[in-house]
């Protein structure tokens, strides 16, 4: 449940809408009669002197009048809760909340890990964690369910600060043993001469390897596809073939000798980045920006 402080009612009910695309949803939401939602967007919409919604048969969609007027709104309620976290963690850290959207690859070991050794020193403070498909983490950082975003990117996005960036280049995964575990790169020709698990079509990755094959007329038969980036790890640790990831997703796998990661050499393997998003023009809660510096320092991993 949101804070109201220094919220307008009228305000209010607009973004619940906003975010519900429709009045019956945030009625519910809000266990306010939908016909009071309504006068108070028409309400709105008087004061302002343009439609803030094009009503539909099945729900409501913003204006540009509306698109600019929930930023604002967002923005509002963000500073509130922002208030009262502030207000609360006077006396330290002792007390607060991190809300995280990551990708799947962050989720499974990074982001759990630094939220126990964050909350060794700051026991108070409470973290929602939600793993979401990568195109999701902005909309989820811009609409104020997340304080932080984790995610894999290849372009700006809107109304997001991207307040870390690292460059995450494609890698082969292999059991130590493997055949090509002595090398120092491979490529995707490499990949094909051996069982392989991808994720699906719709995902950054497998984009990237898409194109680069395309390029090249090489097509890849994989056995395993799944969009859970620890179901084609563990493919590999059980002895099923090669995969790929990120060096951030198996870190603590390789460290611990029992994966290896090797470069992929193909053009255009290396062409998206590691983002830490934050709401652009916004001052996160003290917790929050603490667990932001901790992510800073903890993403480049081991020189």
């Amino acid at each position: 449940m949101r804070p109201h402080l220094l919220q307008d009612t009228a305000l209010r009910y607009f973004l619940e809408v906003a975010e519900g695309g429709s009045l019956t949803e945030a009625s519910a939401r809000l266990h306010v009669a939908a016909s009071a939602l309504s006068r108070q967007i028409a309400a709105l919409e008087a004061q302002l002197g343009t439609p803030l919604f094009e009503r539909h048969p099945r729900g409501m969609v913003l204006t540009a009048a509306g698109e600019i007027l929930a930023v604002h709104a967002r923005r509002s309620v963000l500073d509130a809760e922002r208030a009262l976290g502030e207000i609360g963690a006077l006396q330290g850290l002792r007390a607060g909340q991190v809300r995280l959207a990551t990708s799947d690859a962050f989720a499974n070991e990074l982001v759990p890990r630094l939220c126990v050794e964050f909350q060794r020193s700051h026991a108070g403070i409470q973290f929602t964690v939600a793993s979401l498909p990568t195109a999701q983490v902005p909309d989820a950082v811009r609409s104020g369910a997340a304080d932080i975003g984790l995610c894999f990117s290849r372009a700006p996005q809107r109304d997001i600060a991207v307040a870390y960036r690292q460059s995450a280049p494609v890698l082969a995964l292999m059991l130590p043993g493997h055949p090509l575990a002595a090398a120092r790169s491979v490529t995707l020709a490499d990949l094909a001469r051996h069982p392989l698990a991808l994720p699906p079509p719709e995902t950054t990755v497998r984009q990237m390897i898409d194109i680069a094959c395309s390029r090249q007329g090489l097509q890849l038969q994989p056995v395993l596809i799944s969009n859970h980036a620890k179901t084609v790890v563990h493919f590999v640790l059980h002895g099923g073939g090669l995969s790929v990831a990120s060096e951030i997703a198996v870190r603590h796998l390789v460290a611990e000798g029992a994966m290896a990661a090797r470069p992929i050499s193909d053009q255009g393997m290396d062409f998206r980045d590691i983002e830490v998003q934050t709401l652009a023009g916004r001052s996160l809660p003290r917790a929050a920006q603490a667990f932001l510096e901790l992510l800073r320092e903890r993403l480049p991993g081991p020189g």
